[in-house]
């Protein structure tokens, strides 16, 4: 089979395709048919040894994938040859077959696409432990996401208004405020991009509170990080709660804690993959629930590019340069 490995740490021009053996599974596994494969942030940090999973090289990047169960290891009884799948697999989804752990896999219903499959779960999991479990937003609060027609910023953006939130969606261009109201925002701001100096730093605070009659946001969702983080907690309301989801601006922020103390709020880490480990059985829970939003129509992934596996250097470029409006995906070549 072919596979897309990283040999050697490096940006993604230095990776290359390569046949390797196809896997065959363990106890407790299952092979699948890679028919699709999300494309994420993750996987721009981990060819280059900047996330905090180090895998032995070589490997292939990709963190979730669909496609058919086609290989059952000893023990398995969830899943059969044949049933179509989710699997979240950390990395090794940019191969054409891939064996994960049983528990691992989850199936999908006949009116998801092996495309919006792939593009499902990290996103809409990520978004909806953060809102729900986290942050536990309740219907009439207002919600701010950073980086808002991101993948998982855009989910947010819809699990924001399944919940009854009133979203406002913030984002660097119109082009992407755009798809943002299309999903639901009820307000947008635009904000710059790279570092914000100190007015600009005060504009986005000033331009939050005004969308919010001056209380703040009762959540802030950020994936964003960088300059955009302390701004965005100078404008969370009174007993607010702000969600540190990631950090796609890329330096990690230094937060005057005294912002916590006068505002009452909480500061609240989301580590959804951590979370799925520790508490399968609600994440089991959590995921019966997407997928019922989905079938409900409340919840519409939106793939703005499929990629082919030849092309996933030019992919991993356009997610490094923040490029991408909800997600994308690479597709075998078979």
């Amino acid at each position: 089979m072919k596979a897309v490995l990283c040999k050697e740490y490096g940006p993604p021009s230095s990776l290359v395709i390569e046949e390797v053996a196809s896997p065959e599974p363990q106890k407790g596994q299952v092979v699948v048919e890679v028919h699709s494969a999300a494309v994420n942030f993750p996987d721009v940090l981990i060819i280059e040894n900047k996330y905090q999973f180090k895998p032995p090289l070589p490997f292939s990047p990709g963190g979730e994938v669909s496609g058919i169960v086609t290989k059952l290891g000893e023990g398995v009884t969830r899943v059969k040859v044949g049933d179509r799948v989710i699997g979240s697999c950390g990395w090794g989804g940019f191969a054409e077959e891939i064996a994960i752990d049983e528990a691992r896999v989850t199936p999908i219903p006949d009116e998801m696409s092996y495309v919006t499959a792939s593009a499902f779960l990290m996103a809409y999991g990520t978004s909806h432990h953060a809102l729900k479990d986290r942050a536990h937003i309740q219907p009439g609060e207002t919600l701010l996401v950073l980086g808002a027609a991101g993948g998982v910023g855009l989910a947010a953006v819809e699990l924001g208004k399944a919940m009854g939130a009133r979203v406002i969606a913030a984002a660097s261009s119109e082009e992407k405020l755009q798809v943002c109201r299309e999903h639901g925002a009820d307000e947008t701001i635009l904000y710059s991009t790279g570092s914000l100096d100190k007015d600009q730093q005060r504009a986005l605070t000033d331009q939050i509170k005004a969308l919010t009659g001056g209380q703040g946001a009762d959540v802030v969702y950020d994936p964003v990080g960088g300059d955009y983080a302390e701004p965005a907690l100078r404008a969370t309301n009174w007993e607010g709660r702000y969600l540190v989801v990631g950090f796609a601006a890329g330096p990690i922020p230094r937060i005057p804690l005294n912002l916590a103390l006068l505002k009452g709020c909480q500061i609240v880490g989301v580590f959804w993959g951590a979370f799925t480990g520790r508490e399968p059985a609600r994440h089991q829970e959590n995921l019966k629930e997407l997928m019922t939003w989905f079938k409900q129509g409340k919840l519409r992934p939106h793939v703005s590019r499929e990629y082919k596996f030849s092309e996933v250097a030019t992919a991993l470029d356009d997610m490094a340069a923040r490029k991408v409006k909800g997600k994308i995906v690479l597709v075998p070549e078979r």
